[in-house]
C-alpha cells in the first residue's frame, strides 16, 4: 500500500496517524491493544461463531478475534476497498485467510448481509465518522442473532469542547493567541462542533441509540482523564510528528494548516513559540472514551 492511494482513509490510518513516526506508530499500536482485548472481551465470541468486525481498518479488532479463537470466523467490513485489500493480503500471510470475508460497506447500510446473521458485532473508532449513528445501531441489532452480542468503543470528542481561544491542542498559546487562532479556524470550518459527526454526541446518545434499536442488556463505561502532557509516559511527542501527524482521515497536518492560512512570518512566529512546548510537553492531555456493549 503506498501513500499515494487516493482512498484517504488507507493513507491516514497506514501513514497520516503517526507522521511517519515508526517509533509514535509502535507506541499508538501498544495504547490500541488493551482497547481490542476490552472490546473482545465484551463481545465474547465463543467456538465456531461469526463476527463481524465493522470499520475494520487495518484489522486491529478482526485478527485479534482470530488470534483469541481458532474457530470462529470473521466478516472484515469498511468503506475503504484499499483497507480491506490491506487485511486481505494480511489474512493470506497470516494463513487465517479461509476464516476470513471481506464487505465493502458502511456502518449505517449493512444490506448486504441477511438479518440475524451473525453472532458479534463490533466496532472501534467507527461511529464517529457515521452521520447517522442510530441507524448504524439500527443495522447492528438488525444483523445479529437472537442473543448476539455487540461491542463498540468510541473517543468521545465534545469532552472538553470548545477550547478557550487561548488554548490549541492542549498548550497555552495567548501570547500567539490571533495567528493560533486562523490554524484553529481551519479545523473548525471542516469539522463544526455542532454538525460534524465526529463532535455532536457523547455517551448518553450511543446509550439512547442502542435502546432505540431494541438491544438490551446494555452496558456503558467511560473513561475521562486530564493531566500535564508531561505525565503521559507512553505518549511520544516530537516536534516532526507534532506537524505531520493528521488526528483523523478528513483533516490536514498542522504543517498543511500553517501552509494554507499563515504568512510566512505568521508561520514563523507559531513555530518560535509552539516548538519548545511540544519539545517540552507543557501542555494538557485530555481524552474520554466509552465502550458499550449490550445484548440483541
Amino acid at each position: 500500500m503506498t501513500e499515494t492511494s487516493t482512498d484517504i482513509w488507507a493513507q491516514w490510518l497506514l501513514h497520516r496517524r503517526h507522521g511517519g513516526d515508526t517509533s509514535r506508530l509502535e507506541k499508538t499500536l501498544a495504547r490500541l491493544c488493551p482497547i481490542r482485548d476490552k472490546v473482545l472481551d465484551h463481545v465474547g465470541v465463543t467456538q465456531r461463531e461469526l463476527l463481524l468486525d465493522v470499520g475494520c481498518g487495518d484489522g486491529l479488532i478482526a485478527f485479534g478475534a482470530l488470534a483469541m479463537n481458532p474457530t470462529i470466523r470473521v466478516i472484515f467490513s469498511d468503506i475503504s476497498q484499499d483497507l480491506l485489500d490491506h487485511a486481505a493480503s494480511l489474512a493470506h500471510q497470516m494463513s487465517v485467510a479461509d476464516r476470513c470475508e471481506c464487505l465493502c460497506a458502511s456502518a449505517d447500510d449493512l444490506s448486504a448481509l441477511g438479518d440475524r446473521s451473525v453472532d458479534g458485532v463490533t466496532a472501534r473508532s467507527v461511529l464517529i465518522y457515521v452521520a447517522d449513528k442510530r441507524r448504524a445501531f439500527q443495522e447492528f441489532a438488525r444483523v445479529l442473532r437472537p442473543g448476539g452480542r455487540l461491542s463498540i468503543f468510541e473517543p468521545i470528542n465534545r469532552f472538553g469542547e470548545p477550547q478557550p481561544a487561548h488554548m490549541f491542542w492542549g498548550f497555552d498559546v495567548t501570547p500567539i493567541v490571533e495567528v493560533a487562532g486562523k490554524v484553529k479556524a481551519v479545523y473548525r470550518e471542516i469539522q463544526p462542533l455542532d454538525v460534524d459527526p465526529m463532535m455532536n454526541f457523547d455517551e448518553r446518545d450511543l446509550v439512547a441509540y442502542a435502546e432505540a434499536a431494541g438491544l438490551r442488556s446494555i452496558n456503558l463505561h467511560m473513561d475521562a482523564e486530564v493531566k500535564p502532557l508531561s505525565e503521559c509516559e507512553d505518549l511520544e511527542l516530537t516536534w516532526d510528528s507534532f506537524m505531520r501527524t493528521a488526528a483523523n482521515p478528513k483533516i490536514p497536518t498542522i504543517e498543511e494548516a500553517l501552509a494554507e492560512v499563515l504568512f510566512e512570518k505568521e508561520a514563523a512566529e507559531f513555530i518560535a513559540y509552539m516548538r519548545p512546548l511540544v519539545e517540552s510537553k507543557s501542555g494538557t492531555f485530555r481524552l474520554a472514551t466509552a465502550y458499550l456493549w449490550a445484548r440483541r
